[in-house]
């Protein structure tokens, strides 16, 4: 686990030996000699650290010693960059501080910083010398272990391990055994049955534990009495050899019908033993279950070897973690991906009685057991794994409730040391033992945040940046880089996705409830973050970061040396916060990361906060704060600055300071009341923000008279937030946002909801944008928006638009979500013409005070997944035409006139639509008169259609 500590270090001394600030005469070198001895050992490392977690043998002493102590160089190495740099700043603000006085003072004012500054330059040269030595003397004891390089190094568990899993116990399950996996078994054999003749390839895609070996040994053995002339199961390793590979697939095929493997099979090299095997399935029709895939190259090695006739079924099963494995083989076979979810808890309790009470009558759960049981199957949180292996330990127990409680209070503790479990960590922390070291400590990142919270991805993303995390490549920026990473771990299902955008992309993600154990036990061990929580609130000061959940006062006072301190997150919610606030900046020199969410006990932030040299990012959203110190403008190295659903309205001049500023989120939204125009506040800036031209998000901004000359030289913009926009702004705007070629995300509401929106002089609007909001006075829709292809939402307020917006709007082919909204059109009739919106799945018409008419021809909103109406007290009947809407999943009313509602024949909602919310204020009118229409409503709807009812005052 050192590879990770190891890998980072090495970044950070590549930009240290090229940046301008020069290193004392020698040092330099030095600093090159360890960059280049770290690069070495990382080639063997992640062997190294394989051999320091599983081995349990007398070496494993020594290797988990050695990877410890070069964990801890690199530790002193960052800490001593880190500190050379910040001596380097602290000297240069000396420097441009000095007064003009007399020369004579001048002289001795400079004597005296020279002084100054050469003894911790001397210090800080002996600590690289010495560093440079250990690091050579580690290097050195790496000899008698024998590790290998990545490439050669077997990185699956199961090869040294002597903890008991149950990956085999698929082979021996008897059907009746097996829970919640029989309408997937079925739909499979389906696939393996029908369909093309063409080689296909079904790929079983999900996490360690979700049971994708199991599914897939229920399907093989169903599938065996299907009239496939040769079928196989093989097993592949992370670490599989080709020509072994393809040496163990005639095996199978061989061993399965009882016949002689092939002479000399073993002495057979690739391009021989391929077409061994070509020549045995030729004319054949065939099954193959590959177990356990992980290379995305695997499909290249072994496709050659699986001939395609068109007459004959060539079929391939695959379990993988990771659905790039599925897509390598779209390039030459039909692919068909079945992703496996968690299971549902009916089907979880199922299983945990039957592997918990199999020795009870009728496997049921004893009165004395159920709450424990379903709070332990809770942690479960739905991985077939857990289920069967914490259930199997309990059936060990008896009915003692003191040990079943027990169990559930210690789990985190259990699933380290105990036997019975130790395969839950195990099998899980494969796919983490496969990551590249920049992407470990990225998944490590998800154990900072509380349980079952849902991270916002842009978050993560700014974090990553700032912790130095992201590599930089070419024509990329840090942003997009960010985002791949974590689609990877989207696609190893490491990480899940908790909300989906209507373009596809994950609005939220987090991890699972025992990923996040394991993650935890791997944090601690690799010092990467302590939580600090009421069950653990003693500060270990070896760590990396600190995480504070729900603490107490010990908790803040323990925090005394946190000089190796570089990420601080309180998500607690303690009038200690501001004593822990007050040591912040002398206690934390190095620190890159500060984030507090929603302490409404913090009020203040440190007035010397501007020591803080390495900062790079700053967050307290949803806190108190209403003024940041004026020595935030020392901040030189500041990326992000969330200011979110704070007090903080207003920012001075130090602002223009901040050059590497590339996030400043400062927007106010008032959720105590009715959307409005004023609902949405942005920051008060009077001048400087022109001078952050690495600026790519500023998100929300009032606008004023200097504002637009300065956002002509943020031409990096991607996203923008302007509010109180006056009509005689318009122009200067649209100047501005013309020299923003990469913006994507632009919102500009007007001073009042009367006031006009002038952007018709955007000739050239920027050709990547894809959402866009326009809150105020529009009579008609500028033209250049039509122009705009990349669109994919478009939201509309106010406008009072005096013709059918959806003439104009019906040009963007690629809108995926369009909102109407807040009597944003001043006519009576709305028109959706055939072809009209191909892609659009969100729709919302709402307060729409004088639409009396929704016509939908047939063809129009053909992909519309949800459709929103209502408030619109004029409307007269359901949008003619729904029934068109053939891919509707939900249908909300919202607050519509009750003669409306109980004059409506909701038949006509058909039974594609899965979700009706009908939602009415009531006032005053009588409840038995809505009872009474709520059962007709109730019989008229369609069997199949969930109706959702909600009624409030």
């Amino acid at each position: 686990m050192a590879e990770t500590v190891v890998g980072l270090v090495v970044d950070k001394l590549i930009p240290l030996l090229t940046e301008e600030a020069k290193l004392l005469k020698g040092v330099h070198k030095e600093v090159d000699v360890i960059r280049h001895e770290l690069q070495s050992i990382l080639a063997f490392l992640k062997d190294a650290d394989r051999r320091a977690e599983t081995e349990g043998d007398t070496i494993s002493d020594g290797v988990r010693l050695w990877v410890k102590d070069l964990r801890e160089v690199a530790f002193q190495i960052e800490d001593v960059t880190d500190e050379y740099t910040l001596h380097i700043a602290q000297w240069r603000q000396q420097k441009q501080q000095r007064s003009l006085r007399l020369r004579f003072i001048r002289l001795l004012h400079k004597g005296a910083c020279f002084v100054a500054k050469l003894k911790p330059r001397h210090d800080i040269a002996s600590k690289i010398q010495e560093l440079k030595q250990t690091v050579q003397e580690i290097k050195g004891r790496s000899a008698p272990y024998g590790f290998n390089s990545t490439q050669q190094a077997p990185t699956t568990a199961s090869q040294n391990s002597k903890w008991y899993g149950p990956r085999n116990d698929h082979h021996f399950l008897k059907e009746t055994e097996v829970v919640g996996i029989e309408s997937a078994r079925d739909e499979l054999i389906a696939k393996l049955e029908g369909g093309s003749p063409r080689r296909t390839v079904i790929s079983l895609v999900g996490t360690g534990g979700l049971g994708k070996t199991t599914l897939a040994h229920q399907v093989y053995i169903r599938a065996k009495e299907l009239n496939f002339d040769r079928h196989a199961w093989v097993e592949v390793s992370p670490s599989y050899n080709k020509v072994e590979l393809l040496r163990n697939l005639i095996k199978e095929f061989c061993q399965a019908r009882k016949e002689s493997v092939p002479e000399r099979i073993d002495e057979m090299d690739e391009l021989k033993v391929t077409t061994k095997i070509r020549e045995y399935l030729q004319g054949k029709s065939y099954l193959i279950i590959f177990d356990d895939v992980w290379n995305i190259n695997f499909w290249g090695d072994i496709k050659n070897a699986l001939p395609e006739d068109n007459d004959k079924n060539a079929r391939i099963v695959i379990t993988t973690r990771d659905v790039k494995v599925a897509n390598f083989c779209k390039t030459s076979s039909v692919v068909h991906i079945h992703e496996l979810q968690p299971m549902p808890m009916e089907d979880a309790w199922e299983l945990f009685r039957k592997k918990a009470f199999h020795s009870e009558p009728e496997e049921n759960c004893p009165a004395e057991l159920e709450n424990l049981s379903r709070e332990i199957l809770k942690r479960c949180d739905g991985l077939p794994l857990a289920i069967v292996v914490i259930a199997g330990l309990l059936s060990t127990k008896g009915n003692s409730v003191d040990e079943w409680r027990n169990l559930l209070t210690s789990l985190s503790s259990e699933l380290e040391s105990n036997e019975h479990l130790k395969s839950i960590p195990k099998i899980m922390s494969l796919s983490y033992n496969d990551l590249p070291y920049h992407l470990k400590s990225c998944f490590l990142y998800f154990g900072i945040f509380p349980k079952d919270y849902s991270i916002p991805p842009e978050r993560l993303f700014q974090q990553w940046i700032a912790e130095g995390f992201v590599k930089p490549r070419k024509d990329k920026t840090l942003e997009a880089i960010a985002e791949e990473y974590l689609v990877e771990l989207i696609n190893r299902s490491m990480v899940q996705v908790t909300e989906v955008g209507y373009d596809g992309k994950a609005e939220s993600c987090s991890v699972h409830d025992l990923m996040r154990e394991i993650i935890l036990q791997k944090m601690d061990d690799l010092s990467f973050c302590q939580v600090l929580s009421g069950t653990d609130s003693n500060f270990r000061g070896s760590t990396r970061r600190i995480s504070i959940l729900n603490s107490s006062h010990d908790a803040f006072e323990s925090c005394g040396e946190l000089s190796h301190v570089r990420s601080v997150f309180v998500f607690d919610k303690d009038e200690s916060i501001n004593y822990f606030v007050s040591i912040i900046t002398k206690n934390c020199k190095l620190l890159k990361v500060l984030y507090f969410e929603g302490d409404p006990s913090l009020d203040h932030l440190p007035e010397d906060i501007g020591d803080l040299f390495h900062l790079r990012y700053l967050s307290v959203r949803g806190t108190r704060v209403k003024v940041l110190p004026k020595s935030i403008g020392k901040l030189e190295n500041l990326e992000t600055l969330n200011l979110e659903k704070s007090l903080v309205y207003e920012l001075t001049f130090e602002i223009s300071r901040l050059r590497k500023l590339r996030n400043l989120i400062g927007y106010q939204l008032d959720e105590n009341q009715d959307f409005h125009i004023d609902s949405l506040r942005g920051l008060k800036i009077k001048n400087g923000i022109g001078c952050s031209k690495a600026l790519q998000q500023l998100y929300c901004i009032e606008a004023n008279v200097n504002l637009f000359k300065e956002l002509n030289n943020l031409t990096q913009m991607r996203t923008l937030g302007i509010t109180k926009l006056k009509n005689e702004d318009g122009r200067k705007l649209c100047d501005s946002i013309q020299k923003m070629k990469q913006l994507e995300f632009l919102q500009v509401a007007s001073v009042s909801e009367d006031e006009t929106l002038s952007l018709e002089d955007l000739s050239s609007p920027p050709q990547f944008l894809r959402q866009l909001f326009l809150y105020g006075h529009l009579r008609t829709l500028p033209e250049w928006i039509t122009k705009l292809q990349n669109l994919v939402e478009v939201s509309i307020r106010w406008s009072k638009l005096e013709e059918d917006p959806m003439e104009a709007l019906q040009k963007l082919r690629n809108l995926l979500k369009l909102g109407i909204d807040n009597d944003a059109y001043n006519g009576d009739k709305l028109h959706f013409k055939e072809g009209a919106f191909p892609k659009l799945k969100e729709l919302s018409l709402c307060t729409l005070s004088k639409l009396q008419l929704v016509v939908i021809e047939e063809g129009a909103l053909r992909n519309l997944e949800v459709f929103a109406v209502g408030p619109c007290p004029q409307l007269q009947e359901l949008p003619s035409g729904f029934k068109h809407l053939r891919n509707i999943k939900e249908f909300s009313l919202n607050e519509m006139p009750m003669n409306f509602l109980m004059s409506q024949n909701f038949e006509s909602l058909q039974t594609e639509t899965d979700h009706i919310w009908l939602s009415h204020k009531i006032r005053g009118n009588s409840w038995a008169l809505r009872l009474d229409w709520i059962m007709e409503t109730l019989k008229s709807t369609p069997g199949k259609s969930c109706l959702h009812l909600i009624f409030s005052y």
